[in-house]
């Protein structure tokens, strides 16, 4: 079987952690950095990954976890927040002096004056993104949604457990981690480590609709 479908396969939803199986440094710097190269619109890279490990943040995040979630919180080896930037417009500079570090435009590039081509629909894009009433929220959320796809399917490839938390409170969270002073907003959770003895859907079968209903190829 094709190991990419074989991952895809196999893959679930933890409901239970064990606290006495951490999730080691290396395997966590992975996943950090399998976020950090996902594919984003015009590179945009809209996401800031906050990882909670301690028991004094995952105490603090306590106040903005809802019940069902106490539990995960709580045993998982990590929780990682990914919070959006908000100010989208400003990014773009910061991003095409990233990329001309990066040597994204080598020097026959920037003499035929393509990579301020580049620039500027770029710049057109992201303005054309944040000038709704969501000022690019939307669309920023979409990016982060790629990068947590990412993160789980790479999760279940590396042998790691993974839930995707959206039972919190994201403006309390907010609150905790002081994101409105540096113009951030949590949207979304991720608990990491490896499930328990009892969690009951590790042994459970993938339910999924059929292929023919949910593809169809013209």
């Amino acid at each position: 079987m094709n190991p990419m479908l074989e991952i895809a396969r196999r893959r679930y939803t933890a409901k239970h952690y064990d606290p006495a199986k951490p999730l080691s440094d290396e395997d966590l710097h992975d996943l950090l950095e399998i976020m950090r190269l996902a594919p984003s619109s015009v590179n945009i890279q809209p996401w800031h990954f906050y990882v909670l490990r301690s028991e004094a943040a995952i105490k603090a995040l306590s106040p903005a976890v809802k019940d069902f979630n106490v539990e995960r919180i709580r045993n998982a080896s990590a929780v990682i927040i990914i919070a959006l930037e908000r100010d989208l417009v400003g990014r773009v500079e910061k991003l095409n002096r990233q990329e001309t570090l990066d040597g994204r435009f080598d020097e026959a590039t920037i003499a035929s004056g393509f990579d301020k081509v580049v620039k500027r629909v770029r710049g057109e894009a992201v303005n054309a993104y944040c000038a709704g009433p969501d000022k690019g929220e939307i669309w920023a959320r979409e990016q982060i949604g790629i990068a947590l796809g990412f993160l789980l399917f790479a999760a279940g490839g590396m042998g790691v457990d993974a839930t995707t938390l959206g039972g919190l409170w994201f403006d309390k969270v907010d609150e905790i981690l002081e994101l409105e002073k540096v113009g951030r907003h949590a949207v979304i959770g991720i608990a990491l480590g490896h499930h328990s003895a009892d969690d009951a859907n590790a042994s459970r079968p993938k339910s999924r609709f059929p292929f023919e209903e949910v593809a169809t190829i013209l």
